[in-house]
């Protein structure tokens, strides 16, 4: 199992096959991607990487996460996400991940936070059809309509679809094509949407369901490693 990485969602553009056909792609950005810290058996009881990216002002860094980014000569950086791997798939501390970690053709998840809606009805959040235009219904067209049941239980059922906050909640999106990648500008090409508003913070993993092809660089595609 090897590492993911944090990419910053660029947005959406088009691109064209051999074939001419245009596919709609999700441009993700790598920057400054690299290895904080480390996760291991002996000390914490799971092996995993602690991947930083973008860059934060040390001024808005807090005194614990300066230290934490000294301990590892590495910048302070805007997001810090941890990858479950395995033994032999650790990287080196300082390493900096680039886009060749995913090759053309595999497929990858994709996880972000969706753009909030705010309140929405149920009509918009849970796509009801609503009620009459006419025949006795007036001012509720819009409604969800009935939300209990008989005496028995006599009330509305935790998880009823009904009106509320829409959107802004984490969303992974499964086997999402990886069309091309930029090593040079750190960009990934993924066919179709990607979870969450541009410049939002992306993670992106091989594909659970369909694991990682023979091509992909172990136990990452790293730039250099930053001396101590």
């Amino acid at each position: 199992m090897r590492s993911g990485v944090i990419a910053q969602k660029v947005g959406m553009t088009r691109v064209y096959n051999d074939a001419g056909e245009h596919i709609a792609v999700t441009v993700l950005r790598l920057e400054n991607c690299q290895v904080v810290a480390h996760r291991t058996e002996e000390k914490n009881g799971y092996t995993a990487v602690q991947l930083g990216a973008g860059r934060s002002k040390v001024k808005n860094t807090t005194k614990a996460l300066r230290g934490h980014f000294a301990a590892a000569s590495v910048e302070p950086k805007a997001k810090l996400v941890e990858f479950r791997v395995t033994a032999d798939n650790l990287i080196d501390i300082g390493a900096e991940l680039t886009a060749g970690h995913f090759v053309a053709g595999q497929l990858v998840d994709v996880t972000g936070t969706t753009i909030g809606k705010g309140f929405a009805g149920a009509i918009k959040r849970h796509n009801f059809g609503g009620l009459r235009a006419t025949h006795g219904v007036s001012v509720s067209h819009r409604s969800h309509g009935s939300t209990g049941s008989n005496q028995d239980p006599g009330r509305v059922w935790k998880g009823k679809r009904m009106a509320g906050h829409m959107g802004q909640t984490r969303v992974t999106t499964q086997n999402l094509e990886v069309v091309s990648t930029d090593e040079d500008r750190g960009l990934i090409l993924v066919k179709g949407a990607v979870p969450g508003s541009k410049g939002a913070w992306i993670v992106v993993r091989d594909a659970i369901k369909s694991g990682t092809p023979e091509g992909a660089p172990r136990p990452a595609a790293v730039r250099a490693a930053v001396s101590k």
